[in-house]
């Protein structure tokens, strides 16, 4: 695997951190886990809102198991001086430490990069925050939806109504945590290149703005965001549309000029060719809420899977639109292994998403699903010098559990 020999220490909540620490561990690091007395509270997170139970049939939380795979897992009193003792002892043979406490808690248990660089200089100290490093919103936590909101994603999603929704679920956590292991690579890339560890920072409100690099420069230059999806300003060349069994397909074509003739032969629609109000590109978009609205019925004439095996025969760029538990069962994601079946003793066979990137000479993907609270605990210790006797008195003492 291709970070073989990579060892990453991991001391974070919830799904932006851990992230990056299962997607370093997809490529073959040895992530350990530490967590405090009562675990990370995403353990306990199995329901947001009313939507449907964010569990397995057991009652553990998919949330936690969804970002803490491939990790060996160690309960450690931070707090306590022996405890931090352990996490340096920990720190001091690792290439890599990953947090997303806050500031004042960093520096509160002495586990901020300053003191945790002096036990290992050589050391990539990979923080995770709300807002940045900096500025009067940079100690102030953070989750999901409140970077969605403030990064202006959450105004470009849905449709042009006036109040905008969230995606569910975790979007930008999960592309925090990308963002966090490209960071990660990169600072390790470094390392072998300088000779020195380094302090890297990441935040949700930065990946927000960076995942909408596109959007940010449009609003720049012209004055005004990018408008939220209206169907009737688009033309069905470049939209979504309704079939006759409720599903939708979505296509996007660039010029579309190129493809006007081939998608009015597929859809019977040969006579618009000759049509005036249709005659180009510039007509097309002028005319296009009248052009959506007749393509609107013809695209009720047939079900989706019809549609869009008839438009792809004619090398038209159009797709399902797939409800999420669609993709379970979905050809094109089997095929390439980007959902997986995982045998796990706990829960059986479960459907994963695979490691997204096919490499020539190396393997990637799940190789386990998260450790239970202090799983392998004894066999860390173990690992960093600890005899057994040492073990059995930092238990006793309530040091580690």
């Amino acid at each position: 695997m291709p970070l073989e020999g990579i060892r990453v220490i991991e001391f974070g909540t919830f799904i932006a951190g851990p992230g990056a620490g299962a997607i370093l561990g997809d490529l073959g690091a040895e992530v350990v886990k530490v967590e405090s007395w009562g675990g990370d509270p995403a353990r306990h997170v199995v329901r947001i809102g009313k939507i449907p139970p964010l569990a397995f049939d057991n009652g553990e939380s998919i949330i936690y198991q969804a970002a803490n795979r491939n990790k060996k897992g160690i309960c450690i009193d931070v707090a306590k001086e022996k405890g931090r003792e352990v996490l340096y002892r920990l720190v001091k043979d690792a290439d890599v430490f990953v947090t997303n406490l806050r500031n004042s808690t960093k520096t509160q248990l002495a586990i901020d990069y300053a003191n945790l660089s002096r036990v290992n200089p050589r050391i990539v100290y990979a923080s995770v925050s709300g807002y940045g490093p900096e500025g009067p919103m940079s100690d102030l936590g953070a989750f999901d939806p409140l970077g969605l909101a403030f990064s202006g994603m959450m105004f470009m999603s849905g449709s042009s109504e006036p109040i905008h929704v969230p995606p569910q679920v975790a979007l930008l956590d999960e592309t925090t945590a990308i963002s966090t292991s490209h960071a990660i690579l990169t600072a390790l890339f470094a390392r072998e290149r300088q000779g020195t560890g380094q302090e890297i920072d990441i935040s949700l409100y930065g990946t927000g703005l960076w995942l909408m690099h596109l959007s940010l420069m449009v609003a720049h230059a012209i004055g005004i965001p990018p408008a939220p999806w209206n169907r009737l300003e688009h033309t069905p060349l470049g939209n979504y549309s309704r079939c006759k069994d409720g599903k939708w397909i979505m296509g996007i074509h660039h010029p579309e000029e190129r493809y006007w003739p081939a998608f009015c032969e597929a859809t019977g629609q040969t006579a618009l060719l000759k049509d005036p109000r249709f005659a180009n590109d510039e007509l097309r978009l002028e005319n296009c809420a009248e052009l959506v609205t007749l393509f609107d019925k013809v695209f009720a004439s047939k079900t989706r899977d019809e549609w869009v095996e008839i438009l792809q025969t004619k090398g038209l760029m159009f797709v399902k639109v797939q409800d999420i538990t669609e993709i379970q069962d979905d050809p094109q994601a089997l095929i390439n292994r980007y959902i997986v079946d995982f045998e796990d003793p706990r829960f059986g066979k479960v459907k994963v998403p695979g490691y997204p990137i096919h490499f020539s000479a190396n393997r990637a993907g799940l190789r386990s699903l998260a450790p239970a609270l202090g799983e392998h605990t004894d066999l860390i210790m173990q690992q960093a010098g600890y005899t057994e006797q040492e073990i059995k008195k930092l238990r006793e003492e309530g040091v580690i559990q």
